[in-house]
């Protein structure tokens, strides 16, 4: 991407929210609307636009993302690139919206859509898992008819054994042959996953995300596991990829954890040379959102980019989703 030249630009910030259809609920936490921060940085002719959901557990909130690129506004509109914001911002979601802005606004000035910018091919439909927030095993398992039925499924755990194998037990039973994956969003310890990893033999599932909380990785040499694990909250940016290895089989890359789509391409590269396998993933945002995660998702082994199936209401153009694929038009973003 040829960002070379500095022309002064202008920036425009704002907040804007969206309602779930429904409460959506992890181990510890239930959400009910996603707050984003939407950066569009225009040079006079072209707009390039993105969004940036945050982190929540590590309190990057819209405020905070709102705090963060007003701190950067002076350099943006000085003229700073896109590889400069690489190092005025930390990862999270104000570089993130920031980093795909540039993106977007390179390819209306080039006339080159971001993928050939980035050095990809052109994208094809991906295979995106569905996700179904933890509930009553009867509530899973209408959940888990209800939607599409050619798609992955991804479980979330609350850290209780007893009522994930009941949760598990409910949603193979109602979908047999599915992929399932399970995402434990840190609930478990080291003394209790034992028991967990039983109850995902048992029941065929093909990954398990995230099973300790973050700092705890060590906990998990020693531990003979079953079915591969996957590392999200254990791997926010590219400096936690080579950590990894030995301790997780896969990295899931999140655009808003790593700050934007210039690091998660290159989390993505780099997790391939180690031998990790990738995924990519979503902090629940809209289309604006899931489309440079998409871009990612061509590198990937597990794509979970479902966050728009969740909101109330979408932006227009938007991602579609059939026959358990998820499909970017070239106009949603980056093109």
């Amino acid at each position: 991407m040829a960002t070379h030249v500095k022309r002064e630009l202008a920036l425009d910030l704002r907040i804007e929210r969206f309602p779930y259809h429904q409460p959506f609920r992890i181990a510890g936490h239930v959400f009910t609307e996603t707050a984003l921060l939407v950066a569009e940085i225009s040079d006079g002719e072209h707009r390039g636009q993105g969004e940036g959901a945050g982190v929540y557990y590590l309190g990057d909130d819209a405020d905070h993302m709102l705090a963060e690129a007003e701190q950067v506004r002076r350099a943006i509109e000085a003229g700073a690139t896109r590889e400069e914001l690489q190092e005025l911002l930390p990862p999270g979601g104000a570089r993130n919206a920031l980093d795909c802005a540039y993106w977007d606004l390179e390819a209306k000035r080039t006339g080159r859509p971001v993928w050939d910018l980035a050095g990809l091919s052109e994208p094809r439909p991906l295979r995106s898992t569905l996700t179904l927030g933890a509930d009553a095993p009867a509530a899973m398992t209408a959940a888990s008819l209800a939607i599409d039925p050619q798609a992955p499924v991804k479980v979330k755990l609350t850290g209780d054994v007893e009522d994930d194998a009941a949760r598990l037990a409910a949603i193979r039973g109602a979908r047999p042959d599915a992929w399932i994956g399970v995402d434990a969003n840190q609930g478990y310890r080291r003394e209790t996953l034992p028991a967990l990893l039983e109850v995902l033999v048992e029941h065929r599932v093909a990954v398990l995300e995230q099973p300790l909380p973050r700092g705890h990785e060590a906990d998990i040499d020693g531990l003979k596991r079953p079915l591969p694990f996957a590392a999200d909250e254990s791997a926010l940016s590219l400096a936690d990829t080579a950590s990894l290895v030995g301790r997780f089989d896969v990295v899931n890359i999140k655009l808003d954890k790593c700050g934007g789509l210039t690091e998660g391409l290159a989390i993505a590269r780099q997790a391939r040379k180690l031998g990790l396998e990738v995924m990519v993933g979503n902090m629940m945002g809209t289309s604006l959102s899931m489309a440079p995660s998409y871009l990612v998702g061509q590198l990937c082994d597990i794509v979970d980019l479902d966050g728009p199936t969740f909101l109330a209401r979408d932006r227009t153009p938007g991602v579609r989703y059939r026959d358990g694929m998820i499909h970017c038009p070239p106009e949603v973003w980056g093109h």
